[in-house]
Formats: structure tokens, C-alpha cells, sequence
């Protein structure tokens, strides 16, 4: 599989995937660039600013072992209460570090451009969520999905152009079909 990466470093890549369905679902949008490029700019103000409900925080698969490329981890949803909390912290963020190494060992992201690049990840986890296995596999799928579709440049605009008159997502459906 052709990367981006190769003759194309200077791009910053954008991917986004939702996996699973009900409360434990992940919707996940990643964006991917060089070190020394906007992305570290976005991504170590990031880091520096966190606010009320809002953590960013190094994606990693254990303690003192962050995953490469070294990957920031952002809520999207407010941290509500004790089980929201643990459910972003633990099995969302462990799924991204699992997503985010998978994608290197898939070739996704080249294992020799890990230490040059840089991502973040945008996370949302449902406040309803309620089952930690769910939302570790699913946020591992949707990650790993968006890398991919950041790296392929996908979607296609002929793809998003015939969907046009079909828009859906997980709170709005145009019944009209």
C-alpha cells in the first residue's frame, strides 16, 4: 500500500470514522502532520490548554509507553461523572493507542516515519456509554479507520457528492429515501 507520507510530507491528513452503534459507539476524527509543521503547533497548544470537562493527554498503551507517532488524545465530549470519565480515560483511550498501532503495523502510517509526524485524535464518548469492551473495540475500529482514510485521501468527492440529497448521522435521518 502506497502512503502519503512518501512525496507528500508536507500535507497534513484528515480522517474521521464512526464504529458501532447505540451508546458505545465511537466517532473519531484524526488529524496527522510533521513535526515542525502546524500540526505540532496545534498539537502542543493542545496539550497546554486544557479546560473545564476538556484533557488532552498522550495516547499510550500502557504507562510510560506512549504509542508512536506520539498521538494526543482529545475529548469531545465533556467528562460527566465517574463512569464518563473512566470510560474516556480508560477503554476509549486504549482502543486509540491500540487504533494508532495498528495502523503502524499495517503499514498505514510506515514504521520509519513514526518519529517525524505527529496526531491527534478527537474523541467522542457517549454519556450514556456503558460497556467497556464496546467502547475499547469500537474506538480501536474507528481509529485505525480514520488513519486509513486519511492516508488513502479518502473519501472521494464523487462519493461525497452522490450522497448529497442522503445526509444521516446518529441523531438526524431524512426519511425521504
Amino acid at each position: 500500500m502506497r502512503s502519503r507520507f512518501r512525496g507528500f510530507a508536507e500535507f497534513t491528513l484528515i480522517g474521521e470514522s464512526f464504529a458501532g452503534e447505540g451508546p458505545n459507539a465511537a466517532h473519531v476524527n484524526v488529524v496527522i502532520g510533521r513535526k515542525g509543521g502546524p500540526v505540532e503547533t496545534a498539537w502542543a497548544t493542545s496539550l497546554a490548554t486544557p479546560r473545564a470537562g476538556y484533557i488532552p493527554f498522550l495516547t499510550v498503551l500502557r504507562p510510560n509507553l506512549p504509542v508512536k507517532p506520539m498521538t494526543l488524545f482529545v475529548n469531545k465530549a465533556d467528562l460527566r461523572g465517574d463512569v464518563h470519565s473512566q470510560l474516556t480515560w480508560g477503554p476509549a483511550q486504549a482502543g486509540v493507542a491500540a487504533g494508532v498501532t495498528q495502523a503502524v503495523d499495517e503499514g498505514l502510517i510506515p514504521g520509519d516515519e513514526v518519529d517525524f509526524v505527529l496526531a491527534i485524535v478527537a474523541v467522542w464518548v457517549d454519556w450514556a456509554a456503558d460497556d467497556a469492551g464496546l467502547v475499547f473495540a469500537n474506538n480501536r475500529a474507528a481509529t485505525r479507520d480514520a488513519i486509513a482514510a486519511a492516508v488513502r485521501g479518502e473519501p472521494r468527492v464523487d462519493d461525497v457528492v452522490a450522497e448529497m440529497d442522503r445526509p444521516w448521522n446518529a441523531f438526524y435521518r431524512d426519511l425521504q429515501d
